[in-house]
């Protein structure tokens, strides 16, 4: 069964002040944070061994997660300060092995249908959406479903859901225990043809500002 990680340890900067005594994993959409939304859906998709990194103010959403879900097999992986999307994967592999592995950020709201994902990639496998209006530019295109990279405008934005092969984190050396996924890890696979994707339809919020968070909210209040 494949294992899922959520990212959950970076500061939140961008919703202060909320973010400085709630960290961005547990704020609310409707009657549920963020966090118990999106294991929710791991859990309903099918994933039953989940991994959560945590740093700032981790304790917090790990009294949470273990409130909420106290049956399910969820563990954490601590970082004693937040090492980014690459670093946080880099610290939790040897929580979750050797095989392929879906990654989601604890901070999107969304209804992305995870059904049909492949059982593995050579090295990532991406979910896209529909460029938003914070992300004019987009984060990369799919030709047939090999993700490429053009010079000015892409045509989707990274969902922040992937399925990911440890192999593109063991077969490489980091100079620093900080890095991100996207700049220091999928590039070279990218420009290989190794990375593949796929578009997502469904509505989807990523929830990084105060404005983000009311969108969700009224979002939530109007589909139920």
């Amino acid at each position: 069964i494949m294992k899922a990680m959520i990212l959950a340890a970076g500061f939140g900067k961008r919703l202060l002040p909320l973010t400085k005594d709630i960290p961005k994993p547990l704020l609310m959409v409707g009657n549920q944070s963020l966090i118990q939304r999106n294991i929710n859906f791991l859990i309903q998709n099918g994933f039953s061994d989940i991994v959560i990194n945590i740093s700032h103010l981790g304790e917090l959403i790990e009294d949470h997660v273990r409130n909420n879900f106290p049956k399910d097999n969820i563990s954490f992986s601590y970082e004693n300060r937040p090492l980014g999307t690459g670093g946080g994967i880099l610290n939790a592999l040897k929580i979750l092995g050797s095989e392929t592995f879906l990654v989601i950020n604890s901070d999107i709201y969304h209804d992305i249908d995870i059904q049909n994902l492949p059982k593995s990639t050579d090295a990532a496998h991406l979910i896209g959406v529909k460029n938003p209006s914070h992300n004019e530019h987009g984060d990369f295109s799919l030709t047939k479903n090999t993700v490429t990279l053009k010079e000015h405008t892409n045509d989707l934005t990274w969902s922040g859901i992937s399925l990911i092969n440890p192999i593109i984190f063991e077969e490489n050396i980091f100079n620093d225990e900080i890095f991100n996924i996207w700049d220091s890890v999928l590039p070279k696979y990218i420009e290989k043809g190794m990375v593949t994707g796929q578009e997502s339809y469904e509505s989807w919020i990523d929830v990084g500002t105060l404005d983000r968070l009311k969108l969700a909210n009224t979002v939530h209040n109007e589909e139920n």
